[in-house]
C-alpha cells in the first residue's frame, strides 16, 4: 500500500507555495507588461527581459550549493521576508526615481531570489515525499506552481488595468509576507554538514563534487540538460517575449485579452501536472521526446495564423489554444525529466544536480529572449515566420531528445544484463 503523500509538512510547502507562487506570477505578468506599455519598444522589452534573468543563472548553483548545506525551511522563510521588502521597496521607489532602472533592478533581484529559492524547494522534496509518491509530489509542486500562474495573470490584469501598477506591487509584497509566516511551522528534516572550509571552498567542493558524479555516474543527465538548454532557447525565450508583443501590438487587443492568454497556459501547465499526478509511473524519460515533439507542433498553427492575415480574435484563438497545449505537454516533460535526475541522485546532491540543471538550461533563455526581441522588431508584420522557425528548431531538439533517450535505455539494459 502507498503511503500518504498530503501529511502537515508537504502540505503546509504546498500552501505557502501557492501564496508565495500567486505574488510572484503578478509580479512576472504586471512588471514586463508595464515596461512595454510604457517604453513602446520590443527590442528593450527583449533586453530587459534577458538581463532580469542573469542575476537567476548566477545565484541558482548558490542556492543548490545552500540547499544542501543549510535548513530548507529556514531558507524559504528568509527569502520570502526578504522579497516582501524589495515589493515594498519598488512601490515606493516609482515616480520618485527613473521608471526603466527600477524595474530592471527590482526584475533583476525578483529573478535572482527566485534561482536561490527553487533549489531549496526541489532538495526537500525527497526529504518529504515517499519514495513511490516522488513523481507525485513533484506533480503537485507543478500544479501549484501552474496553478498560481493560472490566476496570477487574471488578478494581474484586473488589479492593474483598474487601479495601475502600485495596488499590484502592495498586494504582491502581502502574498510574499503570508507565505514566510506560514514556513514559519514548517518541520523539514536536516542533518548539519560541518566543516572547516569556507563559504566559497564549500561551494567550490560542492558543485565539484556534483560534477564529479554527473560525468562518472550519470553522464545521461549530462545530455538531458543539454536539451532542456535548448528547449529554453527556442520555446521558453520565445513565449516569455513573444505573447505580450503579439496580443498588445501585433492583434492591437488589451491588457485584459493578454491576462486571458497567460490564464489560458496557466491552465495547460495545471493540466499537464494533473496528468503527470494520474500517469505517475508510466511517465518515463524515453518517451520524453515525444513531449518535446508536440510543443514544437503547436508553434506551427500560431505562425500560420498569423501569416495569413485572420482577425484578431480569430488569431487570439488560436494563439492561446495551441499556448494551451503547448504548456501543458512542456509540464509533462518538465515533472518526468526531475522526478528522473532526483531519483538518479544521492540525496545530499539533489540539490546542487537541480540547481546545475536550472543554471545551464537558464543561461540559454536571456540569449534567446534578446535575439525574440530584435527578430520580433525587424520582422515587424511577418512574426509568424518568427513561430515557423521555432517550431523546425523544437522539432530537431526533440529528435535529438529521442536518440539520447534510446541510448540511455540501451545502455542501462546492457549494465543491467552483465550484473546479472
Amino acid at each position: 500500500m502507498r503511503e500518504k503523500l498530503f501529511h502537515r509538512d508537504f502540505t503546509l510547502v504546498v500552501i505557502g507555495q501557492i501564496i508565495s507562487l500567486l505574488g510572484n506570477a503578478v509580479l512576472r505578468f504586471v512588471l514586463p507588461l508595464y515596461l512595454l506599455d510604457v517604453t513602446g519598444s520590443r527590442s528593450l522589452f527583449g533586453l530587459c527581459s534577458a538581463a532580469a534573468f542573469v542575476p537567476m543563472v548566477v545565484l541558482t548553483p548558490l542556492g543548490g550549493v545552500v540547499a544542501d548545506r543549510l535548513h530548507k525551511q529556514r531558507i524559504m522563510v528568509v527569502l520570502d521576508f526578504f522579497t516582501c521588502a524589495l515589493v515594498a521597496l519598488t512601490a515606493l521607489a516609482l515616480g520618485h526615481l527613473p521608471l526603466v532602472p527600477v524595474l530592471v533592478a527590482a526584475m533583476m533581484l525578483l529573478y535572482g531570489i527566485s534561482g536561490a529559492y527553487q533549489p531549496a524547494v526541489q532538495a526537500s522534496m525527497p526529504l518529504l515525499c515517499p519514495p513511490d509518491r516522488l513523481v507525485d509530489g513533484n506533480a503537485v509542486i507543478n500544479q501549484v506552481s501552474a496553478l498560481s500562474s493560472l490566476l496570477g495573470p487574471l488578478l494581474g490584469s484586473l488589479v492593474y488595468g483598474a487601479f495601475g501598477v502600485t495596488p499590484v506591487l502592495a498586494g504582491a509584497s502581502a502574498c510574499f509576507f503570508a507565505s514566510a509566516v506560514m514556513e514559519l511551522f514548517i518541520h523539514i528534516p536536516h542533518t548539519p554538514r560541518h566543516t572547516g572550509a569556507s563559504v566559497w571552498q564549500t561551494a567550490r567542493a560542492d558543485l565539484a563534487e556534483s560534477g564529479t558524479f554527473l560525468r562518472q555516474e550519470r553522464p545521461e543527465i549530462l545530455k538531458y540538460i543539454a536539451l532542456v538548454s535548448a528547449f529554453n532557447l527556442l520555446l521558453s525565450a520565445l513565449l516569455v517575449v513573444s505573447m505580450p508583443v503579439l496580443i498588445k501590438q501585433t492583434l492591437v487587443l488589451r491588457d485584459t485579452w493578454y491576462g486571458l492568454n497567460q490564464t489560458a497556459m496557466a491552465a495547460g501547465s495545471l493540466a499537464g501536472g494533473l496528468t503527470a499526478g494520474l500517469l505517475g509511473p508510466r511517465l518515463t524519460v524515453r518517451r520524453s521526446w515525444l513531449t518535446l515533439l508536440a510543443c514544437g507542433v503547436c508553434l506551427i498553427p500560431m505562425g500560420l495564423c498569423l501569416l495569413a492575415g485572420v482577425g484578431a480574435v480569430a488569431a487570439f484563438a488560436v494563439l492561446t489554444a495551441a499556448g494551451f497545449v503547448l504548456m501543458a505537454c512542456a509540464a509533462l516533460f518538465t515533472v518526468t525529466m526531475l522526478a528522473h535526475i532526483q531519483a538518479q541522485t544521492p540525496a545530499t546532491l539533489v540539490g546542487k544536480v537541480v540547481s546545475l540543471l536550472l543554471t545551464v538550461s537558464l543561461c540559454a533563455q536571456p540569449a534567446g529572449q534578446a535575439l525574440y526581441g530584435v527578430l520580433l522588431e525587424q520582422l515587424a508584420g511577418g512574426e509568424g515566420w518568427v513561430l515557423l522557425g521555432a517550431a523546425c528548431g523544437a522539432m530537431i531538439v526533440a529528435a535529438a531528445a529521442r536518440r539520447v533517450a534510446y541510448s540511455a535505455a540501451s545502455g542501462s539494459s546492457r549494465c543491467m544484463a552483465e550484473t546479472s
